[in-house]
């Protein structure tokens, strides 16, 4: 079984290494460490976590803009904010953030490895808060009435690696072929190229070609040719 790979991203060292000392002893978890005056984006876009742990009290980029932040242009990693003492402003403002999670830094390893596990799974337990806050689910009604009717056909911008590889499919390349090309694993070529088609609303590989090329996201000057719709490998 392929264990869930979660990242610490927590200005304080003694908690990201307490964190990971605690989750360590859980078998399906697998654990990394980031120190947020590093650029995290790019450790996420290296290491695509399953999920991301936040402190939301980071001062070099707050844990609420990089929790948005990794939604746009990660949106396969699942993101639970760990905050000192949440309350309900910012839980509105960790919710509006997609975040599948937030919990106090003060929750128990089991608590925080069930979390991880829900959120990995798809779910936001993040939810279940709006049946204790009243004062948050009533701000979240007003905030998001008629959202997703608006929010349709939107796409979020493609990152760097994610052109380049669309561009590379664009030529006609499978996972195989450009996994070989830019020496990275297949199994991350496949994680990359979900999150374009989750980003552009795309049915399928062709069809994310075709939107790119629309919209801009890559060159026409690519040589388009049939492009193999590798089933098994998305």
């Amino acid at each position: 079984m392929d264990k869930i790979k979660a990242m610490i991203i927590d200005e304080q060292a003694l908690f990201r290494a307490g964190v990971r000392q605690i989750l360590s002893q859980q078998s399906d978890l697998e654990i990394l460490e980031c120190d947020p005056t590093q650029n995290a984006l790019e450790l996420i876009e290296a290491n695509l976590p399953d999920v991301a742990l936040l402190g939301s009290d980071l001062a070099s980029l707050s844990g609420i803009e990089l929790s948005r932040k990794i939604a746009q242009y990660y949106p396969n990693t699942k993101v639970i904010v760990l905050s000192p003492d949440p309350d309900d402003e910012e839980l509105f403002e960790v919710i509006k953030t997609a975040a599948a999670a937030c919990l106090s830094k003060k929750a128990t390893g089991e608590e925080l490895a069930s979390t991880i596990r829900r959120a990995h799974n798809g779910e936001y337990p993040i939810n279940e808060s709006l049946m204790t806050r009243p004062r948050v689910a009533k701000s979240v009604l007003n905030q998001f009435r008629g959202l997703t009717r608006t929010m349709e056909g939107v796409a979020a911008p493609l990152t760097k690696r994610e052109t380049q590889i669309l561009t590379y499919i664009a030529e006609g390349n499978s996972n195989k072929e450009i996994a070989h090309i830019l020496e990275i694993s297949e199994q991350t070529i496949k994680n990359h190229v979900s999150a374009i088609l989750r980003k552009l609303n795309a049915n399928d590989r062709a069809h994310a070609v075709a939107l790119a090329l629309h919209s801009g996201w890559i060159s026409p000057e690519a040589k388009t040719r049939k492009i193999p719709e590798d089933f098994d490998e998305i």
